[in-house]
């Protein structure tokens, strides 16, 4: 996520400098076809340009518009983690035996939930066919900004927050997230059975697990349902085409103004077909919001927030610091 008060134009000419190259390789063919070869037929009336142009323009609308929302229900669910983790915290402090004399079993459930954050901020963190983290573009740009998952190992990552006998069980698993969940379902029955809870508290805490999996579902269900791939090729078509025909479209348009002038489709052709490629390309990079783009809902700064909060109520000193943005980037 971008925290600063706005992308620098360089950044943006960057991201996009290989379509800005291509645009203008695009404009210089026929321009000089038109001008030097005189190949006045290379010429398109505007009028079926600027019907695409607007249909185009329709396509970009809807598809940035339901991007934008599902990066905004991603933001929803995890302001709902951040507010039941912090539940988590002050329910098993105040429900789970004494708080002097068991401040070892706090420490487990609420460490047990921390590897809870970690699993399910790695498993977001996997890559899916449909994402666009590994485009040549992405890429480059990453120079910016690292994305701690790919960086510390899963393995590594997880094991300081769990007992070894419960490392090994969730790690032979496929879904780590959803077996730490029911861990802590199990450790909460045998606290019950002990006496160490009263059930009612007891329901209250298993309520909180079952909201945990939804959240945790709700993730999952945006992580692995894409935008609608029908939508995204009939965008990607359209601007193509688009794009293709605007250098051709406006040849006749600047040789009306005089001699010369028609060498001027070149820098407005780019321009505009810039415009059009940069705003389906934002639309692209909002489809995923848990894919590691610079532009995604951070889950790593907002589990490291919650891992602080929740140390903090067991009241230990040695509590890792708030991660910082690198280049106004949080991940």
């Amino acid at each position: 996520m971008h925290i600063g008060n706005h992308y620098k134009l360089s950044e943006f000419l960057f991201w996009t400098r290989r379509d800005i190259y291509r645009l203008f390789i695009l404009a210089v063919i026929p321009t000089v076809l038109y001008r030097c070869m005189g190949w006045t037929w290379l010429a398109i009336p505007w009028v079926p340009i600027a019907m695409i142009g607007t249909a185009a323009a329709f396509i970009i609308g809807f598809k940035n518009t339901q991007t934008y929302n599902r990066l905004w229900e991603a933001r929803q669910i995890w302001g709902g983690i951040v507010n039941t983790s912090r539940s988590w915290g002050i329910l098993v402090k105040d429900f789970v035996g004494n708080h002097e004399q068991h401040s070892s079993l706090h420490k487990e459930l609420m460490y047990r939930h921390i590897a809870w954050l970690t699993a399910l901020r790695y498993q977001l963190r996997e890559t899916r066919p449909w994402e666009n983290i590994n485009k040549i573009y992405n890429l480059e740009y990453r120079k910016f900004y690292s994305i701690p998952e790919h960086q510390i190992p899963f393995e590594e990552a997880l094991k300081p927050y769990l007992s070894e006998s419960d490392f090994q069980y969730v790690w032979n698993k496929k879904n780590r997230a959803t077996q730490l969940i029911s861990l802590q379902s199990a450790h909460l029955k045998q606290l019950k059975e002990a006496g160490l809870i009263d059930p009612l508290n007891y329901v209250e805490l298993e309520n909180l697990l079952i909201q945990l999996y939804d959240l945790q579902g709700r993730c999952e269900r945006i992580k692995n349902f894409p935008y609608p791939r029908q939508f995204a090729s009939i965008n990607l078509y359209f601007i193509r085409l688009f794009t293709f025909i605007v250098p051709f479209g406006l040849l006749q348009e600047f040789n009306k103004l005089g001699d010369y002038m028609v060498w001027l489709n070149i820098p407005f052709s780019v321009i505009v077909n810039w415009v059009f490629n940069t705003m389906e390309k934002i639309g692209e990079a909002t489809e995923n919001p848990f894919e590691g783009n610079a532009n995604d809902v951070p889950i790593t700064t907002l589990s490291r927030t919650i891992e602080i909060d929740l140390r903090e109520m067991l009241n230990e000193t040695d509590i890792p610091q708030p991660i910082a943005a690198v280049n106004s980037i949080q991940m």
